[in-house]
């Protein structure tokens, strides 16, 4: 069994707690005797209850009655101090058997929380949230609680019941049959209902998958289920998985609630049975009556053992679907994983020469097979032209000026898809350059910030950092490279200055407030009375839309990256403020990368470069100008949302607002200069010069 697996883990608790329970067993199987002792010497006194011979002690002057209270007081002091250590063994065995169990689920929640976390989107997906969140909490308990009774019941009650059938034999094996009977009725119940019930278990576990599922959807929707007044489907959705559960439950429960008054029938019928049968035995002189005591309470003891091993084998199965659920994470293999040698792994991935590798299950035909049915249009360079550093050991990340990121002939489907989400798409973004991102909906235009972030890897092609494949690269080390903003901004609970500092643990005030003002959000952070220690709640739902946008933009610019991935990040922004953002991050990231997943036209109007995607190919590359003149989709994209005079117009104060930005650049830089060489009046000049720059940028 699984779970079984889980207390190999602890196998010095385990030794102690059998050792515990061996002596407790000794105890208690040694107060039947003392109460046959008693019975027999102690009150009936071996016969001596005979008339005539309570005359004959009389006779010769021999007082019984004090030599009978001595005799209880001892007998019973010592059943007391035996009674006594078997309640600190079980003290202790209760105590061991608890912290052992509570190390489990402690072990469990942290090997499932740290493979949770090096999961890719893929696993994610694959399992659900709602299906993980109850194998870290529901399953993890169950396994705890039944680990803890396997200790203090499944190791206790065969001590308890073989101990119990030697001294049953030792009493009278003349009636060792009504016991053997006995066992087998507890035993033939235990199947039946075992039988019954196992199946139910593992239905159970998924049906609370559900009803967490259903209720996890419900939650994160709930605007979207008022607005459409769902409210009465989404009740009924949740009422029928509910139900479903509570059926299961219901049927689970009876069938372990039949089983205490089976037991209970047993123990009583097997007291019947020795009674009806000892009564000859004690008639006959060939059995006392504090043996056949003695015998009915071993008789109980082995049927409260077998009845021990019978619960916890009826808990077992449903504590073995939780177990298997739970290796089915732990050994759930990782799509996205880091090179076992960094080094190696950068030499094998030499660029171009080995990126048309295909990642197991994406179905993707090869570029021979593309070119064969007219689909390529770029031809894989020779080894000979590509970078001298590809093949290398990759760079450090956390290096100076921008990231180079190219996508060559990459393409890409999701895990359950037929159809390529990307396909056979180059383009690279050179340090320093902004590259925009535009299609329509659905064209891929997430996917290719996704991939470069490396939370999928790609089906064919390769992606590359600094020209260096990014399965090549460890994961942390390329990721610090990158200052992300998702398309939906996520905040943590917490305050405005620990989800700013979430990007960089070691940014001060300054670094934070210097973020905040480049994303446009220092305003309304210091209209708060709390400043930067406003709080936020979890998900940022106390920030309208444009704010949560912003504070996950500032999060992003404070560390400082060498490349930033801007995932449709400014469409909760008004125009204005959406201008002043890029005004602000030119000279901001004036030396970083930047990769602009964009909807509106008027954002990407002063890109270096633009992507054009659609249905996940690449229609065209240029600047806007370049794209109008020769792009037919980004002609009409860009046609539907403004006019030809608006473009133009956008265009040109673009072009200006670039100009501007690069002056301020290049005015701050002189200014730092002179502050650097200490010449005084100078500095002061270049950084009024400097001030009235940004000024005229933005």
């Amino acid at each position: 069994m699984g779970v079984i697996r889980f207390l190999g883990q602890h196998k010095g608790a385990v030794a102690l707690v059998v050792v515990l329970l061996a002596l407790k067993a000794v105890c208690d199987l040694a107060l039947p005797v003392f109460t046959s002792q008693i019975v027999d010497v102690g009150i009936a006194q071996s016969g001596v209850e005979d008339v005539g011979v309570l005359e004959g002690y009389r006779a010769a002057g021999v007082d019984l009655l004090p030599i009978q209270m001595a005799y209880l007081a001892r007998t019973g002091l010592a059943m007391l101090a035996v009674a006594a250590a078997a309640m600190v063994l079980d003290v202790a065995v209760s105590f061991v058997a608890s912290r052992t169990g509570a190390a489990i689920g402690r072990d469990l929640r942290s090997q499932l929380f740290g493979r949770i976390v090096a999961f890719s989107d893929a696993e994610i997906n694959r399992f659900s949230a709602a299906s993980l969140i109850t194998r870290g909490t529901n399953d993890v308990v169950l396994i705890q609680n039944v680990c803890t009774m396997m200790l203090r019941m499944v190791l206790y009650a065969p001590i308890l019941a073989i101990g119990g059938v030697v001294m049953v034999m030792a009493t009278n094996p003349q009636l060792g049959w009504i016991v053997v009977v006995a066992v087998a009725a507890v035993f033939a119940v235990i199947a039946v209902l075992f039988r019954l019930t196992l199946p139910r278990f593992k239905i159970m576990q998924k049906l609370i998958d559900r009803v967490n599922l259903v209720a996890r959807e419900m939650l994160t929707g709930l605007s979207v289920v008022r607005a459409f007044n769902r409210d009465g489907y989404e009740e009924a959705r949740f009422d029928d998985a509910s139900r479903r559960l509570m059926r299961t439950q219901l049927f689970t429960n009876r069938a372990m609630a039949f089983m205490m008054p089976s037991m209970m029938l047993v123990m009583n019928l097997t007291s019947v049975a020795i009674v009806w049968f000892g009564a000859g035995a004690v008639g006959g002189g060939t059995l006392q009556t504090g043996d056949l005591i003695a015998f009915i309470t071993y008789a109980m003891v082995i049927i409260m053992g077998c009845l021990m091993m019978g619960m916890i084998s009826i808990m077992l199965p449903r504590a073995d679907v939780a177990a298997q659920r739970i290796r089915e994470v732990l050994a759930c293999e990782i799509a996205v994983r880091d090179p076992e040698d960094a080094a190696a792994e950068g030499a094998a991935a030499k660029g171009a020469a080995n990126s048309d590798r295909q990642a197991p299950g994406c179905g993707v035909p090869s570029r021979a097979d593309s070119a064969a049915n007219g689909t390529a249009r770029w031809a894989v360079p020779p080894s000979e032209d590509l970078p001298e550093h590809v093949g290398a050991p990759h760079p450090d990340a956390g290096g100076t000026g921008g990231a180079r990121i190219e996508f060559r002939h990459v393409s890409f489907r999701y895990e359950d898809d037929t159809a390529d989400v990307l396909h056979d798409v180059s383009f690279t973004a050179e340090p320093g350059q902004v590259v925009a991102i535009v299609g329509s909906t659905g064209s891929g235009k997430s996917t290719v910030v996704k991939l470069a972030e490396r939370f999928y890897d790609v089906c064919e092609g390769a992606v590359l950092v600094d020209g260096v494949d990014v399965r090549a690269w460890r994961q942390a080390d390329l990721r610090a490279n990158f200052g992300y903003v998702p398309q939906k901004a996520f905040l943590f609970s917490g305050t405005v200055r620990s989800n700013i500092a979430y990007g960089d643990e070691a940014a001060g005030e300054e670094a934070v407030r210097a973020a905040l003002a480049a994303a446009e959000a220092l305003s309304f952070v210091e209209e708060r009375d709390e400043g930067l220690d406003a709080p936020i709640s979890q998900g940022g739902a106390n920030v309208s839309g444009g704010q949560r946008q912003r504070l996950a933009m500032a999060r992003a610019l404070v560390r400082r990256p060498r490349a930033y991935l801007f995932d449709d990040s400014f469409s909760a922004l008004d125009y204005a403020t959406d201008a002043r953002v890029r005004a602000a991050l030119a000279s901001y990231a004036a030396d970083a990368t930047q990769i602009i997943v964009a909807q509106r036209i008027s954002t990407v109007l002063s890109a270096d470069r633009i992507v054009v995607l659609d249905e996940g190919r690449v229609a065209g590359v240029g600047t806007h100008g370049e794209l109008m003149a020769g792009c037919a989709a980004y002609r009409e994209i860009a046609l539907s949302q403004l006019s030809e005079e608006e473009l133009a117009a956008g265009c040109a104060s673009a072009t200006a607002a670039d100009a501007g930005a690069a002056a301020a650049t290049e005015t701050v830089a002189s200014a730092e200069m002179a502050a650097t060489a200490g010449t005084g009046s100078d500095a002061t000049e270049a950084a009024a010069a400097a001030e009235g720059g940004e000024g005229g940028a933005r």
